[in-house]
């Protein structure tokens, strides 16, 4: 079973919270591959993540690119890991139909948005009958701070 969680957007909007994330799985000699709803998202993230002062560079790439064996992140719309991402962030209500290939998965929402929050509550508790780990995380003042798990 994955170890998933779900990480509560209430201080920054995901294109500046994301980039830190990333970082730090990267640091953690991961891969990871972002998960979008639509094209337009990951061409949106594709150019945030370029433009992000911190960190200042993450090596990324998408469909658009190639050569996603070699792209330490991997930007898609589709279920699929080709660069061997072992860290899946699913973004916007993203959805995974298996998780078996991956150590963490990360689920971000924006606490925001009714909609998103009441999505967010429903893959939780889908999670939570598939077996998965578990783990809640909220943005404060001082960073993410683990609330459950």
């Amino acid at each position: 079973m994955a170890e998933i969680g779900f990480y509560h957007l209430t201080r920054t909007p995901l294109d500046q919270a994301l980039p830190r994330l990333l970082a730090r799985s990267l640091e953690a000699g991961e891969r990871a591959v972002v998960r979008c709803p639509s094209t337009e998202r990951v061409a949106a993230l594709d150019t945030a993540l370029w433009a992000c002062a911190e960190p200042d560079w993450l090596p990324h790439g998408t469909v658009a690119d190639g050569d996603a064996s070699l792209q330490p992140i991997w930007l898609t719309t589709a279920d699929e890991a080709p660069n061997g991402g072992r860290f899946l962030f699913l973004v916007e209500g993203a959805e995974a139909a298996d998780l078996s290939g991956f150590a963490r998965v990360f689920d971000l929402f924006d606490g925001r948005d009714e909609t998103a929050l009441a999505a967010a509550r429903r893959r939780w508790q889908a999670a939570r009958a598939g077996g998965h780990r578990l783990s809640y995380w909220q943005q404060t003042a001082r960073g993410w701070e683990k609330k459950q798990g």
